[in-house]
């Protein structure tokens, strides 16, 4: 379970998170929702141990997150980025292969066991035929695959997400949302993920955790979440669902 109790977060004299706290279940798909700036990013690093909170507290398996050593963290937590690097100079297959890191001793070379659960990450995401291409030979949604791949074969029960459709064709978008949906469904991964498509969100994600004003204004099914009246509150625009889909209006 992940527990995030008081959590408040600041950078310099700004305020980014003020007083959140919520529980995740294991197993659960979840998104982060909230407007441009509310602090969606810096509350999934929070979780992910990268950012230390002024005040609160995060536990990953009712420990403090700060309490584990990098290796134990990365053991627990996989993290996919907002943008993935692009001039790296690895193939893809070497890009996932360090998912593997966390459970290798120092100059330990990589065993035949983690060749075959790279070779398993990269199929399952639909990347092993790129094993040998590097970033600069591959589409966005390619390298967002391969990213996830890596993370996969960190082989976490946690995986943390930040908008990794954005910047993709709709097409792209669905495949990526698909894909994380029958990891969680197959492999019961607890997926945390911040999106900025809403009807992404609610078709692919059952839990949200709804920001506002530096706060927690919601968290529960992403169908409660996402009322006409929420979305006006926090996005300042008129919604309304038409065939379990959002449809906005001025």
């Amino acid at each position: 379970m992940i527990e995030v109790k008081h959590l408040e977060c600041s950078f310099g004299k700004k305020e980014i998170l003020s007083d959140i706290s919520f529980a995740i279940a294991d197993g659960t798909f979840t998104a982060i929702l909230g407007a441009n700036g509310c602090g969606k990013t810096t509350l999934l690093r929070c979780i992910a141990g990268l950012l230390t909170p002024q005040h609160g507290t995060v536990t990953i398996d009712e420990r403090a997150v700060g309490d584990y050593n990098a290796r134990e963290r990365a053991q627990r937590i996989a993290l996919v980025g907002q943008h993935p690097q692009t001039d790296i100079e690895f193939s893809a297959f070497e890009t996932v292969l360090m998912g593997r890191n966390p459970y290798q001793r120092h100059l330990q070379n990589e065993s035949q066991e983690d060749w075959d659960i790279v070779e398993k990450a990269m199929r399952q995401t639909n990347t092993w035929h790129l094993r040998f291409a590097l970033p600069s030979e591959m589409s966005g949604g390619e390298l967002q695959r391969v990213m996830i791949a890596r993370a996969l074969a960190q082989q976490t029960p946690y995986l943390l997400l930040d908008e990794p459709t954005s910047n993709l064709d709709i097409a792209h978008q669905f495949e990526i949302m698909q894909l994380l949906a029958d990891i969680n469904r197959n492999e019961h991964k607890t997926i945390l993920i911040v999106v900025h498509d809403l009807n992404l969100a609610l078709h692919y994600c059952p839990e949200a955790i709804l920001l506002h004003d530096k706060a927690l204004l919601f968290h529960s099914a992403t169908s409660e979440a996402l009322t006409p009246e929420r979305i006006q509150t926090v996005f300042g625009v008129k919604a309304e669902i038409t065939d379990g889909y959002l449809r906005f209006h001025n």
